[in-house]
């Protein structure tokens, strides 16, 4: 019986264990490949009630065509669980079926978890490389050198030899064929692939079938080599959402209580620099609170009595009671977690062309090849229609067209996870951007200075501000003081200081009074404001300065665009003729705003949008029949990411959105994305070149085979070289250095 233990998660088992591997591991979740499982359901049925039905087990999320089960388990259980799986698992031994050859398997190579000396997880790196893949080729490679070397006739002797190595080669391919007949009730390719060996093979040509399962093998191999798998990280989600809550009780006094155990109604306190753990209603105090963790934005938002405020926010500044109304999975930020786990889970191997081409050719071939033998009495013939089945060389240049176009992507500081990746890339025609941190730099900045004074300069009004914000947390305060530095203005002393929370503040600076904060804040000073007046055409957000009673000037702030957003999306609408979308948790006029410089119709921008809502939109614009693509860098992104069809975020982006995402910007340089796209379509265009390379050479030749008869060798000749041509094609762009015209990016 196996034994499972932790250390196994780390170490994959060896060659005389049955093939399941722990792929994932973190402190009440596991993931596990059970390679076979997609094959057997009642073997999966089985193990997804028996895990249910372990105590501390919290869910099973079987994916039997990924070969994966997800186990949420409570910590204290952990070692409970070692000793079930193991049980469980065990009986793997007994079931010859999981010990098939890993080239039948279609769960990706996987990502393994990266741990720090403390033994905390760390965000994963992409792994695109495995010994054990290329294994399988070892075999099939030693029968093809014995094949050939038994050709010459001082060295017959070891054509025996050669045989029997060939023999066991093949035995895997009968296994999966007499697998797919007993339980599937179908024939597969593997079927179809045993015939024409075997024939072959029984005509004594042993050179011709040790090739073609050397091919087959490189193919699959070339093919998990540009795969992964991504096991989405929402452990940074859930600690957003706060581990504890201060609850009011009898005479006020405050009880720690885990933040998902708040009864409903109760009082919560929340102090400076604390998340919020529950959604609920204001009831007394005033703070600024920082909601980008929830919606992406930058500018936090003033709650006081009557506002409502959301769980995984973070409380700037002040101090706030509430009364808890929704309380931990209920809490919106928990149904963000919810949905990022309920996400679609695709195959992220890229889309198997064999198998599409050769189930629609298996049954046709063998009933042609079973009329010429029938006619001919001839095996050979029947053995060359066998061969030219249009597989292999699809096997071989597919896989080798979407590994290059991955190597040429990544050293361009882009990474695609996944040939599924390219080919959903290629398709795309429309784009959903988030707008702050994406299209935006998703800071505040100072835009403009304008003093309304004749004897009071920019340099001055700034340098006023600056010194009355500084060492403020505010985002504006911070921008002031930034902008202050950058500009080489020194900042003055400031005394008898105080903040007022979601207002402003009041300084002392140089013997002067300084009032920095929102228009109410100055009316509320009773300042004089020399018959200024607001303009109605004003595009910034302004922050107010007065002096001595008398208002001076304003200071106009906003989130700045990238430099490069303009280009993407002019180059997106005209070169690539795509639609793109606005999505932002920001409120309507500022989304409107950055939309109109981008020229993004107002009809497709989205404001105001949490989480749940933005996977809404990526979802409807899916059912609508749109091929979406969807750019993020933020936690709040990661579940509208998940649900795209393909995902784009940053390498500077947060952890959960980098790991989610199909396509990592490593430069972040949003016009990175063109490269990719473009390398994606050129690569679509590519494969197309090579269908048509495999196909037409081999029908040719199953017209000969069919009609006149075509010898066994020249059949795989003909079979094996359309193969290398398309293979060599695939190869093409890397050596030309040419996957896309300069224009597209310069």
């Amino acid at each position: 019986m196996v034994r499972f233990s932790p250390s196994q998660a780390e170490t994959p088992a060896s060659d005389s264990t049955p093939t399941w591997h722990v792929r994932h591991h973190l402190p009440g979740r596991i993931r596990i490949r059970i390679s076979g499982l997609r094959t057997d359901s009642r073997y999966g049925a089985g193990l997804e009630a028996a895990l249910e039905a372990t105590p501390g087990v919290i869910g099973v999320r079987m994916n039997q065509t990924a070969s994966s089960v997800v186990i949420h388990y409570q910590p204290t259980a952990t070692k409970q669980l070692w000793v079930r799986l193991g049980e469980l698992l065990g009986e793997l031994e007994q079931r010859s079926a999981f010990h098939l050859d890993s080239a039948a398997d279609d769960t990706p190579t996987p990502i393994e978890p990266v741990k720090s000396p403390s033994g905390k997880a760390q965000p994963v790196k992409l792994s695109v490389s495995s010994s054990d893949d290329w294994k399988n080729l070892r075999l099939p490679g030693l029968a093809s050198a014995l094949a050939f070397a038994s050709q010459f006739p001082r060295l017959r002797w070891l054509r025996p030899l050669a045989a029997t190595t060939l023999a066991t080669a093949i035995f895997p391919i009968a296994q999966r064929a007499f697998y797919s007949l007993r339980h599937d009730r179908r024939l597969n390719i593997d079927g179809l692939d045993l015939l024409a060996l075997s024939l072959s093979a029984w005509q004594g040509k042993l050179l011709t079938p040790a090739l073609v399962i050397t091919l087959h093998e490189l193919g699959d191999v070339i093919r998990e080599q540009t795969a992964r798998a991504t096991e989405v990280r929402s452990s940074t989600l859930a600690d957003a959402i706060g581990r504890f809550a201060w609850v009011q009780g009898e005479g006020d006094e405050l009880r720690q209580v885990p933040s998902d155990q708040v009864p409903i109604g109760s009082i919560v306190v929340v102090h400076p620099g604390e998340q919020i753990p529950v959604d609920g209603m204001v009831l007394e105090g005033e703070a600024t609170v920082d909601q980008q963790g929830l919606t992406g934005e930058a500018m936090p938002i003033v709650a006081r009595r009557e506002s409502y405020v959301f769980a995984s926010t973070l409380v700037r500044s002040g101090q706030l009671t509430l009364r808890a109304e929704r309380v931990g999975d209920n809490t919106r930020a928990a149904a963000g977690l919810r949905l990022l786990e309920q996400a679609p889970v695709y195959d992220t191997r890229m889309a198997n062309y064999t198998e599409k081409v050769a189930d629609r050719l298996i049954v046709p071939s063998l009933l042609l090849a079973t009329l010429v033998l029938a006619v001919t009495r001839d095996p050979a013939r029947a053995a060359a229609i066998l061969t030219l089945d249009f597989v292999t060389g699809i096997r071989v240049s597919i896989p080798t067209a979407f590994l290059g176009a991955l190597n040429h992507t990544t050293r361009h500081g882009v990474l695609v996870r996944s040939g599924r990746t390219l080919e959903q890339l290629a398709e795309i025609n429309t784009i959903v951007f988030d707008k702050t941190g994406t299209l935006t730099e998703g800071r505040v900045a100072i835009a403009d200075i304008t003093p309304i004074s004749a004897n009071l300069s920019a340099d001055r009004l700034l340098q006023l501000a600056a010194s009355a914000e500084q060492r403020l947390t505010h985002p504006v305060a911070e921008a002031i003081v930034h902008h202050a530095q950058h500009q080489g203005i020194s900042l003055l002393p400031r005394e008898n200081w105080e903040y007022k929370v979601g207002l402003g503040v009041t300084a002392q600076v140089e013997g002067h009074s300084v009032w920095v904060g929102s228009e109410r804040f100055l009316h509320q000073q009773q300042v004089n404001w020399n018959g200024w007046a607001p303009s109605t055409t004003r595009t910034l957000s302004q922050i107010y300065v007065a002096c001595d009673g008398q208002f001076v000037g304003t200071l106009g702030y906003t989130d700045p665009l990238r430099p490069e957003s303009a280009r993407l999306i002019h180059l997106l609408q005209r070169q690539f003729d795509l639609e793109l979308h606005l999505l932002t948790g920001d409120n309507p006029q500022r989304a409107a705003l950055v939309a109109q410089e981008l020229g993004i119709p107002p009809q497709q921008v989205y404001s105001e949008a949490f989480p749940d809502q933005k996977a809404q939109i990526v979802r409807d614009l899916r059912r609508a029949g749109r091929i979406v693509a969807f750019v993020g860098d933020g936690l709040n992104d990661s579940v509208a990411l998940a649900y795209a069809d393909v995902s784009v975020s940053f390498e500077r982006g947060a952890d959960v959105a980098r790991e989610t995402a199909d396509v990592v910007l490593m430069n972040n340089n949003l016009l990175e994305l063109l490269e990719a796209i473009a390398i994606a379509r050129e690569t679509r265009d590519l494969i197309e070149q090579n269908i048509a390379l495999v196909v037409v050479p081999n029908l040719v030749a199953l017209g000969l085979a069919s009609t006149a008869g075509l010898n066994p060798l020249v059949a795989t000749t003909i079979h094996n070289g359309s193969a290398i041509a398309a293979g060599l094609n695939s190869l093409r762009p890397l050596v030309t250095h040419k996957f896309l015209p300069n224009a597209v990016i310069e």
